[in-house]
């Protein structure tokens, strides 16, 4: 689906569960996804400030645009993927009601 191998290894499992599952990442791939550059130099580890460039690769090219630019993007893209996941969950369970 998506070139996670653009990445670092030691972050590709964040950014893969937050774009699929929308499970929020820590402070330095919040600040790439939300579109923060100098929050992002801040909070990058020694590999990571080599490799903003790949990130904004990754974002611009691999992913859908609703997904990261902003923190209201984040937020809204990781509830999308939350109310997503409830319906699959109440789906498989028959449609109960009491699932969330």
């Amino acid at each position: 689906m998506f070139d996670y191998s653009k990445l670092p290894e030691h972050c590709q499992s964040g950014m893969r569960r937050y774009i699929e599952e929308g499970a929020l990442p820590g402070s330095f791939l919040r600040a790439v996804i939300c579109n923060k550059l100098v929050e992002a130099f801040a909070q990058a580890d020694s590999t990571n400030i080599l490799r903003l460039f790949d990130y904004a690769d990754f974002l611009y090219n691999e992913v859908p645009s609703p997904c990261w630019g902003s923190e209201e993007k984040m937020l809204e893209w990781a509830e999308k993927c939350k109310a997503i996941k409830v319906a699959e969950a109440k789906k498989v369970l028959g449609e109960r009601e009491d699932i969330d």
